[in-house]
């Protein structure tokens, strides 16, 4: 199985920014390819995506995440309720193995298949391998420092780099103002 990644999120009255690294780990000991994209602008650039698990899963979740936000004319919280009642409740979704993070101007959100939709209490969330790690130096980033939310979300993947092996320091951003 493909899998290995982590996805970073921060939303500041400066924009939402999300990072993602760029490595497909094949089973746990093989990086398959170092430059993968993991993170995407959907419904007209106004929301930001990203997702850590099997790559064909999140692939297949991007698509009907996406079919939510057109049917809910881009309002990010019915679309992802929608989406994490469909992925828990159908036979075949329910099987997949992928987290999704998704974000506009007002929210973050996590969305998993058991049907939670988890907005984070201070605006800045990680997911994947390396997640821990990144959320860490996320928390520390907005509390200490004045960077953009581009800069923490990039930085915090650049210290999960550091101490995950399934992170690599190939980080795409992607940034809503």
């Amino acid at each position: 199985m493909f899998e290995g990644t982590t996805i970073a999120a921060c939303k500041t009255e400066r924009g939402t920014a999300i990072a993602g690294d760029g490595q497909v780990t094949f089973g746990q000991s093989t990086i398959f390819k170092q430059t993968a994209s993991k993170i995407r602008k959907l419904h007209h650039g106004n929301v930001l995506a990203g997702f850590a698990g099997s790559v064909a899963d999140a692939i297949t979740l991007f698509e009907r995440f996406e079919k939510k936000l057109e049917q809910h004319q881009g309002n990010l919280l019915r679309a992802s309720v929608e989406l994490a009642k469909e992925w828990r409740s159908d036979k075949v979704l329910r099987r997949l193995e992928a987290l999704l993070l998704v974000a506009d101007q007002e929210s973050i959100l996590i969305i998993s298949g058991s049907g939670e939709v988890i907005e984070p209490d201070d605006n800045v969330i990680a997911i994947g391998s390396g997640g821990s790690y990144a959320f860490a130096a996320l928390k520390m980033l907005a509390k200490h420092t004045d960077l953009e939310p581009e800069d923490m979300a990039y930085e915090s993947l650049i210290a999960a780099s550091e101490i995950c092996v399934y992170t690599n320091s190939h980080i795409t951003v992607e940034k809503l103002m």
